[in-house]
């Protein structure tokens, strides 16, 4: 990703796999901090203290807070849109789209606190994440809207503007990521506390989705 390479520290091209270990280290560290005070009450030293290392180790990888911000953000970013640049045009949209929502599912599951602080950026306007946001995000949604638009052409498809599709399948997938205490405080559980509900909000979100989109 563009931003998460500028945000690293200066270093030889081909990492090691200790640095590559403790970058991941650092950002899983950054990740629980951003989430309890947020970027501005967040601090380097809280960082490098929740990732077991010294001030000035964690500042040979990345050299401020803000970096380390955006690698987290970039981190997460590039999570999502691989699944979504897996869908292949030549494959059949019940199944490509509906391993797509699984996947995103699936994240939202094992990864919620990463939906949650991405969702906070974008909210505040995403200043440290406009750039990602217009290069490669709009990069693959374009490219990934052509071939739902060549399957609508095709009559595979319902007509749907193929780039809204992609925003309903988010906002149903991530909610369950974003919203989860008010899920938990309606049914009791989230998906990523029981596998019931997983399955349940599965089922509920490919169906409804395919009621809508597949041909009749």
């Amino acid at each position: 990703m563009q931003a998460e390479n500028t945000a690293r520290a200066s270093q030889s091209k081909k990492r090691t796999r200790i640095q590559i270990e403790n970058e991941e280290r650092i950002l899983d560290a950054a990740l629980d901090v951003f989430s309890s005070y947020g970027f501005r009450g967040a601090t380097v030293d809280q960082i490098a203290e929740a990732a077991g290392m010294s001030k000035p180790n964690l500042l040979y990888y990345f050299r401020r807070k803000q970096d380390i911000y955006i690698a987290v953000l970039s981190r997460t970013l590039e999570n999502w849109l691989t699944p979504l640049g897996d869908l292949d045009p030549d494959g059949e949209p019940e199944a490509e789209i509906g391993r797509y929502v699984g996947q995103k599912l699936a994240m939202s599951r094992d990864k919620p606190m990463e939906s949650r602080l991405f969702a906070i950026e974008v909210i505040q306007g995403a200043p440290m994440m406009m750039d990602l946001l217009r290069t490669d995000l709009r990069a693959i949604v374009e490219d990934k809207a052509g071939a739902l638009a060549a399957w609508i052409a095709a009559g595979k498809l319902a007509k749907v503007e193929p780039a809204h599709l992609i925003f309903m399948i988010w906002a149903m997938t991530q909610h369950y990521a974003d919203f989860d205490t008010q899920i938990q405080s309606v049914i009791g559980s989230g998906i990523s506390g029981s596998p019931d509900t997983f399955a349940d909000a599965e089922q509920a979100v490919t169906q409804i989705l395919f009621r809508g989109i597949l041909p009749r």
